[in-house]
């Protein structure tokens, strides 16, 4: 990685513009406000279908497949997110953005009318298309209208709504099939997402669009391939394959193929997909290597902790989103925190060292769970975690749009959106598949337990065994934890490495009409 910065791509000295020229405040409002809702679609539908499988499988059939409901949504996403963030560059945001949430309806209704359960994973993928859109453009949409000075104030907002919609999204999805059905889990979208439609149409203004556009369709081709490789590795390996399994090396093999050829690819195309001289900005390097650790982390904790607590207290799978609202509230309150102090010092850089610090303290508390760790000392770990998350998160897209050119906005900004999600899908399979280990070896000799066993059958087990299972349990999660002990201690070491740059008062958006 290089210590060299480029030439800023906006001189300092540039006069202040409190908005996209021809906005008012009313309008940036109505605009945010458009751009939250589609986020929060985005946000929810990550979620919201978790607590639905059960009642969809009964009606659909498909046992076997019901995890590509989830995966399907996942891997779409963060395929189309790089292609959202570049085809933004090149046409404008504006229509990019509308057709992801027109994308994302029609995916929403075909979901809630599929026949079956095939039927419903193609059409999770469609719905993901169009959420990968709705994240990576409306940051950059913020990117164009507002300045980074004075992005900080919304960054609260953004951040406790995006905790908000992963929380509710459980509750809210147990709450629709219990008193509706299963099909109103996607049908809620439509009203919310016309909304979005109609506030973005009626008031964001014409993005800027390049007068030629030639299009990387190798590069995007490549970067797809890795994507899906890499989110199907960590998908299967250590669970339904073994990672020595001859597919699993095979698509490692492939993967790792595939992206030197990127690599060749990108050097010679005329307009690449990524381009790789973006990795020549300090900032952008940083911050998309932090983000990866951030999302091994946020992920790992977001899927495992709260079936620690199933399995300690009993707690239905229902109950989940409320098992991880600490964490939410936490990066909620940090975000907002941090928003609001870079709006008026105009500083940044000491957040991420905060948070990447903090974030190192958590890692190491989670390597002390026990079988008689509770609700509230596991929810004051996962508060920690939750600051640690939000003093950094944010911070990441912000620092990088304040640095990268205007033409590579949505680039830059999808690729950090990209790499979090990428490090998340790696974080949740390699703790997931340590803890696996530890807890089989862990169970054996406990009377009554043939294998692992789900919450509520540990609840049925006699009282010694349980004990016993619980603390097998507690002792193969905290240990597969210290493993994000030296990757938050890395990632504290690459934020000590950023540079605090001041931060432009005028916004992209104003920059291109100049």
């Amino acid at each position: 990685m290089t210590t060299t910065d480029p030439a800023p791509a906006v001189p300092a000295d540039e006069p202040a513009s409190p908005a996209a020229k021809g906005l008012e405040h009313r309008e940036v409002v109505i605009i945010l406000l458009g751009l939250l809702t589609g986020m929060v679609l985005a946000a929810l539908d990550g979620t919201i279908v978790a607590t639905a499988l059960p009642t969809i499988t009964a009606d659909l059939g498909g046992v076997d497949s019901i995890s590509w409901v989830v995966t399907a949504y996942m891997l779409a996403t963060t395929v189309s997110t790089p292609l959202h963030g570049k085809l933004g560059d090149l046409y404008g945001r504006k229509r990019l953005f509308q057709a992801s949430i027109v994308i994302f309806l029609a995916g929403s209704v075909l979901c809630g009318i599929a026949g079956s359960i095939g039927q419903l994973i193609v059409f999770r993928a469609i719905q993901g298309v169009g959420g990968g859109g709705l994240m990576v453009l409306g940051q950059a949409i913020i990117a164009d209208i507002v300045s980074p000075r004075e992005r900080g104030r919304y960054q609260g907002i953004f951040g406790a709504v995006f905790g908000g919609a992963s929380v509710a999204g459980p509750l809210l999805g147990g709450f629709v099939t219990d008193h509706l059905s299963w099909h109103w889990v996607f049908l809620i979208n439509l009203p919310v997402g016309i909304v979005a439609l109609v506030a973005t149409a009626l008031v964001l203004p014409p993005s800027v669009r390049r007068a030629s556009v030639r299009i990387d369709w190798s590069g995007a081709a490549l970067l797809s391939a890795i994507a899906t490789l890499v989110v199907l590795i960590t998908t299967w390996g250590g669970g339904e394959y073994a990672w020595g399994d001859p597919l699993i090396l095979g698509m490692i093999a492939a993967a790792v193929v595939l992206t030197g050829l990127f690599v060749l690819v990108e050097r010679g195309a005329a307009e690449p997909m990524l381009p790789l001289h973006l990795f020549r900005y300090r900032t952008f390097t940083l911050a998309c290597s932090i983000s990866v650790i951030v999302g091994a982390a946020m992920y790992s904790s977001i899927n495992y902790l709260p079936v620690f607590l199933q399995t300690v207290t009993g707690s239905s799978a229902t109950d989940s989103g409320f098992l991880i609202t600490p964490q939410m509230l936490g990066m909620i309150a940090a975000s907002y925190v941090t928003g609001t102090l870079i709006s008026r010092t105009g500083r940044y850089r000491r957040f991420p060292i905060i948070g990447m610090g903090v974030l190192t303290g958590a890692s190491l508390l989670l390597t002390t769970l026990q079988g008689s760790s509770g609700p509230l000392v596991v929810g004051a770990m996962m508060v920690v975690f939750g600051v640690g998350l939000g003093l950094t998160m944010q911070v990441m897209v912000l620092a990088t749009q304040n640095e990268v050119p205007a033409a590579h906005l949505g680039t830059a900004t999808s690729s950090v959106n990209f790499f979090r999600t990428i490090g998340g899908s790696i974080g949740v399979s390699l703790i997931g598949s340590m803890f696996a280990s530890r807890l089989a070896s862990g169970i054996v000799g406990i009377p009554g337990v043939d294998g692992t066993l789900d919450p509520a059958e540990v609840q049925d087990l006699p009282e010694a065994s349980r004990v016993a299972y619980v603390d097998a349990f507690a002792d193969a999660l905290s240990g597969a934890y210290w493993y994000l002990v030296p990757a938050a201690l890395l990632a504290l070491g690459l934020a000590l490495l950023l540079r605090e740059q001041q931060l432009r008062t005028t916004t992209h958006h104003a920059a291109a009409l100049d």
